[in-house]
């Protein structure tokens, strides 16, 4: 591996793994204001993971994806999140369905599921940095559901929903060759299901008084 393809690895290597980590963040944090903070940094790192993919690539149009990226996803959403907390007067610990021990450890072996499915499957037609690069962000996906489901709260789970999303875009932009209108137009389907998602918040809280969804089940009669 040359210098500059040692750099490139290096570099992309660390983002990801950043990106990845900020995943095991946001199942760590027991408060809603932190979630969204880790969410906000996870954005943040994940434009100037597109940027840098960019320079590796020679592909301008990543410089856009990174623009977006951080537009959206380091200040916009984390914005609107904040706001949404202070009209509800959310100001309380997320309340968790798994244990934060449970949820990390579940985490770790998702973690080892990604890297038995896409290391084998991607080995015989593609690059090292665009192995690493697709088994970090499947990692972010499975953790983003992973967020999903053990979190009780509805804006955590928009948030776990929103980090999925971070996942997709940084396997799109791992990919040399991926057009700009499929890594934009995944961004944008991921983002219509939250938008959705947030007016299903804003529905349960005014009925029910509570953003926890685990009293959906008592509503139907299943506890």
């Amino acid at each position: 591996m040359s210098g500059f393809g040692s750099l490139a690895y290096d570099v992309s290597h660390l983002l990801g793994g950043g990106v990845l980590l900020l995943s095991f963040v946001l199942l760590y944090q027991r408060h809603i204001g932190a979630v969204i903070n880790a969410f906000a940094v996870q954005g943040g790192l994940l434009a100037v993971a597109a940027a840098w993919q960019g320079w590796v690539q020679g592909a301008p149009g990543l410089y856009v994806t990174a623009v977006i990226a951080f537009g959206a996803k380091a200040v916009a959403i984390p914005l609107v999140l904040r706001l949404l907390i202070g009209r509800l007067g959310l100001h309380r610990e997320v309340e968790p369905s798994l244990g934060i021990g449970a949820s990390l450890l579940a985490a770790i072996g998702l973690v080892g599921l990604s890297v038995l499915v896409v290391l084998p499957v991607t080995a015989g037609g593609a690059t090292p940095l665009t192995r690493v690069d697709l088994t970090i962000a499947l990692s972010v996906v499975l953790l983003g559901m992973l967020a999903m489901i053990a979190r009780r709260n509805a804006i955590s789970q928009v948030v776990g929903l929103l980090s999925l999303e971070n996942g997709l875009i940084l396997g799109a932009v791992g990919v040399a060759g991926m057009p700009l209108v499929v890594e934009l137009s995944t961004a944008a389907l991921v983002l219509m299901v939250a938008v959705v998602a947030a007016v299903v918040v804003f529905q349960i809280r005014e009925r029910l008084d509570t953003l926890d969804t685990s009293i959906l089940d008592r509503q139907r009669g299943d506890a």
